[in-house]
């Protein structure tokens, strides 16, 4: 075997192997969505990010022979699954946030509109109570 070809097939094993990384990366982000871990989702997305730039190097660089080409399909696929999924959880997620803030808001418009008639009702009560002592 001459050094080119030993250097080749192992720039593959390390394309191949980092394409494996990303999928275990973006199968743990999906435990994560499952799990509603949002914060921990969001950090794990810096490791995510750092795989997939160093995928597109070493894409640029390496050439695949067809049996890789065919694992480096597999991996994609699965990884791609797992990315619709966690896309669909994160779209929930945010759906059922804005939910929220709505709520939030109007029931602070409630408040601002009632708070101030409440304090001036509260003082007329009072007032009745001591008088009728």
């Amino acid at each position: 075997m001459s050094a080119s070809t030993t250097v080749h097939d192992s720039a593959q094993q390390t394309l191949i192997d980092t394409y494996t990384a990303l999928l275990d990366s973006v199968t743990y982000m999906h435990q994560l969505a499952d799990n509603e871990q949002w914060a921990e989702l969001i950090d794990q997305r810096t490791h995510y990010v750092l795989l997939v730039e160093k995928l597109r190097e070493l894409d640029t660089s390496v050439t695949l022979d067809s049996s890789a080409q065919q694992h480096k399909a597999e991996l994609l696929e699965a990884i791609l699954e797992q990315d619709v999924e966690i896309r669909r959880q994160l779209i929930a997620r945010r759906d059922e946030l804005g939910r929220l803030i709505n709520v939030t808001q109007r029931q602070r418009s409630l408040h601002r509109a009632y708070a101030p008639q409440q304090s001036i009702g509260g003082i007329g009560d009072d007032e009745q109570t001591s008088r009728s002592s």
